[in-house]
């Protein structure tokens, strides 16, 4: 029996749209595995990193290797230490995209997982996984980062492996304090901790001090496994150890780490008034394309494909001819935070 010409209509348009739904998602697997060849033939070296700074100075202007050496100066003189909360099943999906992306940027990077991986690597931690387990998970890693690192950094970054973070940008923020004392700073929201407390998934950094004091505070047992909500865990303890909570904003009072990707924070009306992000944060947020820092540091919720293309927009894509549109920076203290324009 014949088909009539509507069904006819309707079998070609799903057949065409499966095809073009095949089509995408093989161009963007080609993408990411085109990124993961190129990138795995850089090295890997933590000490060095030639690769991410070094460039033929002949063909970059004046303002462009001024940029590159402050970068590769910071990189020398504020040593970070980035430990990536992961775990077994994540570790191809998620976590490689770290490792070949940001990753790099960092002085140690280390993954740390419930279970000892040797090829990847990954630090097993001898817990189970689950939401349950994410702050004996972190109490664990900040042990093992202070009992193995504690003088071969300054400070102590705790992402989660779908964060994207652009070091250059942490620090110049971190070049402005001090890591011999006590210092904690992230996204900051204002509920349930009196001084606040950093998002986990925007990732929070720790100051030497400040690691050297949460882990006495474990063995002392004034900071304890008094909830499995691991950023907010940390905050209590923060605030009974009197360590500070920083504010990370720039001298625009812009935030810099953010819990979700870029939609959410640049696109006017994606997150809804609604959401709890608007009562969690500690400071006036805006919505829209003046929520954010030029000096971004963190975007959360980020899969492996967009991590490859942030890589790109920032540290390939060029703009011939573009200045950029204001001059920022970060306060040297919390009081020289200036108004917005």
């Amino acid at each position: 029996m014949p088909l009539s010409k509507s069904t006819s209509s309707l079998l070609k348009f799903m057949c065409g749209a499966a095809v073009g739904g095949f089509f995408i998602q093989y161009l963007t697997f080609q993408f990411r595995i085109q990124f993961l060849v190129q990138e795995k033939e850089l090295p890997m070296d933590s000490k060095v990193h030639n690769h991410l700074y070094h460039y033929d100075l002949r063909n970059l202007s004046s303002v462009t290797i001024a940029r590159r050496t402050e970068a590769e100066e910071l990189f020398k003189k504020i040593k970070v230490l980035c430990w990536i909360m992961t775990a077994p099943q994540n570790l191809q999906k998620r976590a490689q995209y770290v490792k070949i992306t940001w990753g790099k940027r960092c002085n140690v990077l280390l993954f740390m997982s419930s279970e000892t991986n040797h090829n990847f690597p990954t630090i097993g931690l001898n817990t189970s996984e689950g939401r349950t387990q994410l702050y004996l998970k972190t109490m664990k890693a900040f042990q093992y980062a202070h009992d193995h690192y504690i003088d071969k950094a300054d400070w102590f970054l705790k992402t989660d492996d779908d964060t994207y973070v652009i070091l250059e940008n942490l620090r110049l923020l971190l070049a402005k304090y001090n890591p011999d004392e006590p210092l904690y700073m992230g996204k900051r929201f204002k509920v349930h901790v009196k001084q606040g407390y950093m998002s986990g998934g925007a990732g929070y950094i720790l100051s030497r001090e400040a690691l050297k004091q949460y882990v006495k505070g474990l063995k002392s047992k004034i900071c304890s496994h008094t909830t499995s909500v691991e950023d907010l865990a940390i905050g209590h303890c923060m605030e009974k150890l009197g360590i500070p909570a920083g504010d990370s904003r720039d001298i625009y009072q812009r935030e810099t780490f953010f819990p979700f990707s870029l939609t959410p924070h640049l696109v006017h009306g994606s997150l809804s008034k609604s959401s709890w992000f608007w009562r969690y944060n500690y400071y006036d947020n805006v919505d829209g394309p003046k929520c954010c820092s030029d000096l971004a540091i963190s975007f959360h919720y980020v899969d492996g494909t967009f991590m490859c293309m942030l890589e790109f927009y920032i540290y390939h894509l060029r703009a011939i001819g573009y200045r950029y549109r204001l001059k920022t920076d970060f306060p040297s203290q919390v009081s020289d935070v200036g108004d917005d324009y």
